[in-house]
């Protein structure tokens, strides 16, 4: 098994830590950012898109990284990483999408305005604007919280991973943010998952822009 992509990348963590969780290894090959590489003619033969993470499992390709991890959990993990019951596999896909589809357009240029972008470019406004459209949202996932301690149920699944992937740098960035105690307690649960701490308490230093 190869997993294309840097380590510092959040899309490849969600693969690394599924991996971690799952107990199996992958080779990993570095691509993407500074390391380059999306544009040659053998990685876009691999992933169209030119884009991180690819995953090689013997003669299955598979790219986009949430569909990276349902395939994993789904081959390797039934029962496990995978919920069995209908109901908890559908709430984890459920809050699989709304990672991509509510989470991400509201946290990933938050982080680039506070961490990727150099400081003379970075805009106080924007990251004020950006941090309580991000309460708003994280609010959401504390009062689902509130309700269950993972977010599909009972047990952890994959259907924690894509959001909780941002947990790391939501709580080490300079930035305001609301007293939610039930995403704090869903952050120290995580962080007693030995591969959540290895694959995405990290640092992200290698991505902070400067002048």
């Amino acid at each position: 098994m190869k997993l294309w992509g840097r380590a510092t990348s959040m899309n490849v963590q969600k693969v690394l830590w599924a991996l971690g969780e799952l107990g199996m290894d992958a080779e990993r090959l570095d691509v993407g950012g500074s390391y380059g590489g999306l544009d040659s003619s053998a990685y876009s033969a691999l992933n169209p898109n030119r884009r991180i993470p690819t995953l090689e499992d013997g003669d299955l390709v598979l790219w986009e990284s949430n569909v990276i991890v349902r395939y994993l959990a789904a081959r390797y993990g039934r029962g496990t990483l995978h919920p069995d019951s209908w109901n908890e596999a559908a709430l984890a896909d459920q809050w699989m999408d709304w990672m991509q589809t509510t989470l991400a357009p509201v946290f990933v240029p938050l982080f680039w305005e506070v961490v990727r972008k150099p400081p003379s470019q970075r805009s106080p406004e924007r990251i004020l604007q950006l941090s309580e459209e991000a309460r708003r949202v994280y609010g959401i996932l504390d009062a689902r919280l509130a309700d269950t301690p993972w977010l599909a149920g009972s047990t952890f699944s994959i259907g924690d991973i894509p959001a909780a992937v941002t947990l790391h740098r939501w709580y080490t960035m300079d930035i305001p943010r609301p007293d939610l105690a039930n995403l704090a307690s869903w952050y120290e649960r995580l962080g007693e998952r030995p591969a959540f701490r290895s694959s995405v308490m990290t640092s992200y230093e290698p991505l902070r822009g400067r002048d």
